[in-house]
């Protein structure tokens, strides 16, 4: 298990000695120390020794001085540390099913989307380029959830960690909704959290695909989507998001007033013949289709989420798929605590 140490005769010598240990995801870390562990704990409302979450198959405990030190490791600031709490306990609930997940062939990561004011506290990205590199925030916080898979839990690749492929996502796929630029309710709203309360949503999911459409309407932009989400590659009965892009989301908004609406559509639209399913050695059986031989990726339209994010100019949105069936794991929604707030909860 991770342990603290204070700095050797160097800082390059201190992450060598990480790397040796194989407790980093292959880029540099920043080694800890114990006035910095101290500082994350204290910015998370948490004590050393206190338990964060357990996780049964594994019989493992992660307490808050663990979280702290990969936190840390990681490169983040001790602001984040109340997203980070979170957004464990989101995974350690058993609807998200972070064992399966993350032994799995099929190379899921955490999809961690976060709603509310805390997006600005932490300077979040959620606009411009908010998969790729360049803040802080969305790097790092992702990376501390990954490097607690690898430490704590022993979800190291080529172990516990199965993947065929992988998976980017996996060093971080961590964003803010652009609820700013969104013309439908942002989705802690639509979940029935208040707006001035934070919150962290997580699936484990593939990498985004993307939905290109320049010059489209808005059901000529929601016909692409269906089409991304009806692809054989990643055809399964599993939860999804569609993140879409400022400029597709105000087309679309101009027929479609409601995300109800679009969800509709697409459940109704985005299917495959089972016979090509089958035909393809998707699947080697009959009885996934409905009445008219079709196959949908959705269980129900809600199992379709619909978000706002990116830049405002570019017809590029994308669609964010389960790594599995329904039954494998689904999107878990938890509250974020202020460091007061959890503070007051344990005493």
């Amino acid at each position: 298990m991770i342990e603290p140490i204070e700095y050797k005769k160097s800082f390059f010598e201190s992450i060598d000695f990480y790397h040796q240990k194989g407790w980093t995801d292959g880029l540099p870390v920043i080694p800890p120390t114990k006035e910095m562990i101290k500082n994350f704990l204290e910015s998370g409302g948490v004590r050393a020794g206190q338990i964060i979450f357990e996780v049964p198959e594994r019989k493992r405990s992660v307490g808050a001085e663990k979280i702290a030190i990969n936190a840390i490791l990681a490169g983040c600031l001790p602001v984040y540390m109340p997203v980070i709490i979170s957004a464990l306990e989101a995974m350690a609930d058993p609807e998200y099913n972070i064992h399966s997940s993350a032994s799995s062939t099929g190379g899921a990561a955490p999809f961690i989307l976060i709603n509310g004011p805390i997006r600005s506290e932490i300077s979040l990205n959620s606009g411009t380029n908010f998969y790729g590199p360049g803040t802080r925030a969305n790097a790092s916080i992702g990376r501390a959830i990954r490097l607690i898979l690898i430490n704590c839990l022993g979800a190291k690749p080529g172990l516990m960690d199965r993947s065929t492929q992988g998976n980017p996502g996996k060093y971080s796929l961590t964003f803010g909704e652009n609820e700013e630029l969104s013309p439908w309710e942002p989705l802690s709203i639509e979940l029935g959290f208040k707006k001035e309360e934070s919150t962290v949503t997580l699936l484990a999911t593939e990498g985004p695909h993307n939905i290109q459409n320049h010059y489209g309407q808005s059901k000529g932009i929601l016909d692409t989507a269906c089409n991304t989400m009806s692809s054989l590659g990643s055809m399964s009965e599993g939860q999804s998001f569609f993140v879409f892009s400022p400029e597709h989301a105000k087309i679309i908004s101009e027929k479609y007033k409601t995300k109800k609406a679009i969800k509709e559509y697409i459940f109704e639209n985005a299917i495959i013949p089972e016979n090509i399913l089958i035909e393809s050695g998707k699947i080697n059986n009959n009885g996934w289709a409905d009445e008219k031989g079709n196959v949908r990726h959705a269980l129900t339209p809600e199992d379709i989420f619909i978000v706002v994010a990116g830049g405002e100019a570019g017809g590029h949105s994308s669609w964010v798929p389960s790594w599995s069936r329904r039954r494998n794991g689904i999107t878990v929604t938890k509250k974020i605590l202020s460091s007061e707030s959890r503070l007051s909860q344990t005493s």
